[in-house]
């Protein structure tokens, strides 16, 4: 899914991959060019359990400004919903955070695009069904960095940056 058509292919642009959560949100920048990529910032932003949904959403939404108004991405790539069968509450939950990313991110101006998990694993590693650990020395490798990126919220987010870098060198 692609909203909005600000981003324009350039030579180096900024993507903000998020992997998003009600409790957890990863985030990455990342600048990609032509073949390579470097990880400018990546962390997590956490919301108060203990607070109502409400007051969840709306740090959330101030957490996500302050990245976007930060970092001016061209292109923000997040990771779409799966639903397991056994916790159906848990994706309505995640859906009303990851929806205030969404309109969060569109109202920037940034391109928004939406990557299923599967994709983004074989984006990078060529599996779909990649385990986590081999994401991370994808990721390592990639970057050159020192260490695997953790925690796991934080990996998944460079990968959703990754993978979009990635599908724009197509």
């Amino acid at each position: 899914m692609t909203i909005g058509s600000n981003a324009r292919k350039v030579d180096r642009m900024i993507i903000l991959g998020i992997d998003p959560g009600l409790q957890v949100c990863g985030y990455a920048v990342v600048k990609t060019g032509s073949g390579d990529d470097k990880l400018i910032e990546a962390g997590v932003f956490r919301t108060n359990s203990k607070k109502e949904l409400a007051e969840r959403l709306c740090q959330i939404a101030a957490d996500i400004t302050e990245i976007l108004e930060k970092n001016k991405p061209a292109i923000v790539a997040i990771e779409e919903l799966y639903s397991n069968y056994k916790h159906p509450k848990t994706a309505i939950l995640m859906g009303h955070a990851r929806g205030v990313i969404l309109q969060r991110s569109a109202e920037s101006g940034a391109e928004v695009r939406s990557f299923a998990a599967t994709r983004i694993k074989k984006s990078l590693t060529g599996n779909g069904r990649a385990s986590k650990e081999q994401m991370q020395r994808t990721i390592q490798r990639v970057l050159g960095l020192l260490d695997r990126p953790e925690p796991n919220d934080v990996a998944d987010a460079i990968a959703i940056a990754l993978c979009c870098a990635n599908e724009k060198r197509i």
